[in-house]
């Protein structure tokens, strides 16, 4: 039972450290080879997909999606969708797509000459499941070697998650200490006090039941 728990409980952080990873802003030092549009039809990975831009059709099955694609300081060549986030979730309250897809191609550059740019950005990469992340904002930065500097903002969404986390275990110990527990110490003691009654009673039966047989029986 032991393990069941701490098993349940590790599941439970492991859900929570995924879900506060794809949500939280990322930042990638990148040099943007391309961009373009493409056009999408959402199957099994649609979770993944924000929705379609404000004002347009949202019961769509397919729509044009915009995609930014970049090469980071480790050779390794990134796609990152550019979609709005509206008023939905993550609550980005993106609505500048078409914007940021002109900034991102007035930034486009090759190897030789190249642009660096900060690509500010959510979600994950998956090539099996055709799952990329999005696009939040594109600056340029003075070289590859710029730092993405630390991440104030994660530090304090985790920081105010921990904090109400420790705060409702402190008031879930405190409510237990004073209605759960009793409640469990008196079924406990009624429990022990109906055993001790069963004792007593089954005693008194057995000593009634010996009297009937003889003496040298007993």
């Amino acid at each position: 039972m032991v393990y069941l728990k701490w098993a349940f409980w590790i599941v439970v952080w492991v859900l929570i450290a995924a879900f506060f990873h794809y949500t939280l802003p990322q930042h990638d030092i990148a040099r943007i080879t391309d961009t373009y549009e493409k056009r999408i039809d959402f199957g099994e990975n649609s979770i993944f997909w924000a929705s379609p831009d404000v004002g347009n059709d949202t019961g769509a099955v397919n729509r044009d999606v915009f995609f930014i694609q970049a090469v980071r300081t480790n050779g390794r060549v990134m796609v990152y969708r550019n979609e709005d986030t509206g008023w939905g979730w993550p609550p980005y309250f993106k609505f500048d797509t078409a914007n940021l897809q002109a900034e991102a191609a007035d930034l486009k550059s090759t190897g030789e000459t190249p642009k660096w740019v900060s690509i500010k950005h959510y979600g994950w990469r998956n090539e099996f499941m055709s799952i990329y992340p999005n696009a939040v904002e594109v600056r340029a930065v003075a070289g590859p070697d710029v730092g993405t500097g630390i991440p104030w903002f994660n530090i304090l969404i985790i920081g105010c998650f921990l904090v109400v986390v420790l705060g409702v275990w402190a008031l879930w110990r405190r409510f237990r200490a004073r209605r759960i527990d009793p409640v469990f110490d008196d079924i406990g003691e009624s429990w022990d006090a109906a055993g001790d009654r069963v004792d007593h009673h089954r005693s008194r039966f057995k000593r009634w039941r010996d009297s009937w047989k003889p003496k040298h029986k007993r």
